[in-house]
């Protein structure tokens, strides 16, 4: 069985909401696809109920801290995230990431950045073991971030 090629990572950057042009959204997507649509697609294959819609998160409503360590799972020890081992990678629909977040762990070990352990935690008995893992190469993950990086910059 041959290796699996490494999946590609992006980042958009939109307004999430018309009448708030100056709050962004930031919508991680792999291979090409958002990740609100491969979530939704891979739920509804094992019959999850939504109870709420996935989105991106609004970096101006939640500290996230600095996104380029925040995509890469780099957080200092007292941090909210190192505490929980996960990252808000998805929030609901409405803006508020607690609502309705998709969680998962992004660690990045040596040239790699792993995207895996992908939970709902308002469905605590909903199994995403088959949902990734996605596992980028490290520089064009880190490439991906300097974009959103500066897009956000250039927004603020």
């Amino acid at each position: 069985m041959g290796k699996k090629e490494k999946d590609i990572v992006s980042f958009s950057c939109a307004t999430f909401d018309e009448k708030l042009p100056e709050v962004l959204a930031v919508t991680p997507s792999v291979n090409g696809i958002p990740l609100p649509q491969l979530i939704s697609e891979f739920e509804g294959a094992r019959h999850y109920e939504p109870a709420g819609g996935y989105a991106g998160i609004v970096p101006k409503w939640f500290d996230y801290g600095p996104l380029e360590k925040y995509f890469l799972g780099e957080y200092s020890e007292c941090n909210y995230f190192k505490q929980l081992s996960a990252a808000y990678i998805l929030g609901c629909e409405c803006g508020e990431v607690g609502c309705w977040p998709l969680q998962c762990r992004i660690q990045a070990e040596g040239n790699e950045v792993v995207w895996d352990q992908f939970r709902q935690p308002h469905r605590d008995v909903r199994d995403y073991s088959e949902f990734g893992p996605f596992i980028f190469d490290g520089t064009q993950h880190r490439n991906a971030l300097s974009k959103l990086v500066a897009e956000v910059s250039s927004s603020a």
